[in-house]
């Protein structure tokens, strides 16, 4: 199935409607073959008996009569029945159609038998004019006078199947009869898939199509709409609002969507302003709090209070780090990582540590101060825990990986989990790195989410620590990632 709305809804519609067709052939096939078998049932007995006095006339006259009645017929016209006499019955061309044409020739058979009883034999066969054989010399509809056939037989300009019947009069005596059904083309009302019926139902069917795609796209339209302000939204731009148009439901969902936006701009905005309140207001006390503490007298004390308010003071300038680095407001631009990481590595090797970067020639769309300081988050805590440090980055399953790996001592696995809570430190962490506050994973991780991206952490199957940032392809945003701003 489609993963999207409208080709899913499309799906749906198509298959529903042409299901509903099919079924609905299916049935008026069915209605008319058993009207066309009534319809034939009906007109085949009408014929027959029609026949059957034709016949028995025949019968009462004397041989030597006949020939001349033939002969009147065929001179005054307006008969139902072309008729000859034969020494033995005419052969006919086998006849294509097993189903209403085999009915027909069952019911006239049956139907003169029951009204002539004592006739030695009956035979009964459908034709066409092309193939009709009229005399046992093998002549057809050609070989007489058109005057002959041309108001009993229908020839031109379609042709209709022609009825022969032959009965034996006796011994060396058959009459001859041809004739049309009552609906000469009969044989096409047991067809449903006619040319004009099916080119009726082709165009009936293409309409309802077309109209069923028109609509699912103007009922979806909105929900794209709806969908790409939810993801601008995610990533911090700035959207106008939706319009409120279409059915109800879009028009509340439309709304309940800006009523929630505005609610959550209004939090983060909130949450800046109080973040920044605070920072600015714990300041003033601890810096009366450190000029009290050079009051003390006892030394060891005036230290611990020292220690106790640059830690306190640490703690709010990283609570307010984590707030800006979380929420930086940048338009995403394409980024050519080669360069971005090179300048990094070069100001990190200038320091004396050793790192290693190979160039991949690969750029994403992102936010360039965000990723920078995502990626610079990494490098720090490799250099801290690992000293040594490998960046990769590589095209993998549609994504973008920017590897950062430290040959340290790696994390317990049952730690790994725990390593994006602000502030959680381990063990060897707090003694490698005196100032670090546990937030630099934290705030990577936040920005990978505001790219609809994530940052993956694992052990190296050959020691040391992997942290890598899995972001989307260029031009190919990762639906299944959340939005976080």
């Amino acid at each position: 199935m489609p993963q999207s709305l409208w080709g899913r809804l499309t799906i749906v519609m198509v298959v529903g409607v042409m299901l509903t067709q099919f079924v609905g052939n299916a049935f008026w096939a069915a209605q008319v073959k058993t009207e066309s078998e009534a319809e034939v049932r009906a007109s085949s007995q009408h014929l027959a008996r029609s026949a059957a006095s034709t016949i028995r006339y025949f019968l009462s006259l004397p041989v030597n009569y006949r020939s001349l009645v033939i002969q009147q017929f065929r001179e005054m016209g307006g008969t139902r029945f072309f008729v000859n006499i034969n020494k033995k019955p005419v052969t006919q061309e086998d006849f294509d159609d097993k189903g209403l044409a085999a009915l027909a020739v069952r019911q006239v058979q049956n139907g003169i038998r029951e009204d002539l009883p004592n006739t030695a034999d009956i035979r009964v066969a459908f034709s066409w004019p092309a193939d009709l054989r009229l005399a046992e010399d093998g002549s057809g509809i050609s070989d007489v006078p058109d005057q002959w056939v041309q108001h009993i037989l229908v020839t031109k300009p379609k042709p209709a199947p022609i009825l022969v019947i032959q009965a034996e009069l006796e011994p060396g005596n058959w009459l001859y009869l041809a004739t049309l059904m009552p609906n000469p083309y009969f044989l096409e009302s047991n067809n449903p898939f006619a040319g004009d019926r099916v080119l009726l139902q082709v165009l009936t069917l293409a309409a309802v199509l077309v109209l069923s795609i028109l609509v699912v796209r103007w009922i979806t339209r909105p929900l794209a709409a709806l969908s790409e302000a939810a993801e601008a939204f995610g990533q911090g731009e700035r959207m106008p609002a939706l319009p409120e148009t279409g059915s109800r439901e879009f028009v509340n969902t439309a709304r309940a969507f800006s009523a929630m936006r505005e609610r959550i701009q209004r939090y983060i905005e909130d949450r800046e302003r109080l973040f920044v309140s605070i920072s600015h207001d714990l300041r003033t006390p601890i810096m009366r709090l450190k000029l009290r503490a050079e009051l003390l007298d006892d030394e060891a004390l005036s230290v611990e209070f020292h220690d106790d308010l640059d830690e306190l003071d640490m703690m709010v300038k990283g609570a307010l780090q984590c707030v800006k680095d979380s929420d930086i407001h940048e338009n995403p631009t394409e980024i050519r990582l080669d360069a971005l990481i090179s300048r990094m590595v070069r100001g990190v090797s200038l320091a004396g540590h050793e790192i290693a970067f190979a160039e991949s020639g690969l750029s994403v769309i992102a936010k360039p101060l965000a990723l920078k300081r995502a990626i610079g988050n990494l490098i720090d805590n490799a250099l801290h825990y690992g000293k040594q440090v490998e960046i990769r980055v590589f095209q993998e399953a549609g994504k973008i990986a920017i590897q950062v790996r430290d040959h340290g001592p790696g994390v317990p696995e049952e730690a790994l989990k725990s390593l994006f809570e602000p502030y959680v430190r381990l063990e060897h962490g707090r003694h490698q790195n005196t100032l670090g506050m546990g937030l630099g994973l934290a705030i990577a991780r936040d920005i990978a989410h505001s790219h609809q991206g994530e940052l993956v952490l694992a052990n190296a199957v050959d020691g040391g620590f992997v942290a890598t940032i899995l972001l989307a392809a260029q031009g190919q945003p990762d639906p299944t990632s959340g939005n976080i701003a």
